[in-house]
């Protein structure tokens, strides 16, 4: 399995003890899923965060 996987799963889970219920919940988990499948992502090296954050000054 690998961090993107793994990032959405621990997303999911997350939203899942978060829930109160309702469609709140409901938006919450979509809304933690879809940052946990960004960050692995970013940590399984499939995409790269500094890119899409803007260019480094200098």
């Amino acid at each position: 399995m690998n961090a993107t996987a793994i990032g959405l799963i621990a997303g999911l889970l997350i939203a899942i003890a978060a829930i109160t219920g309702g469609f709140t919940g409901f938006l919450l988990a979509l809304v933690l899923g879809a940052v946990g499948t960004v960050l692995g992502a970013q940590l399984d090296g499939t995409l790269d965060l500094r890119s899409l954050l803007g260019r480094r000054r200098g």
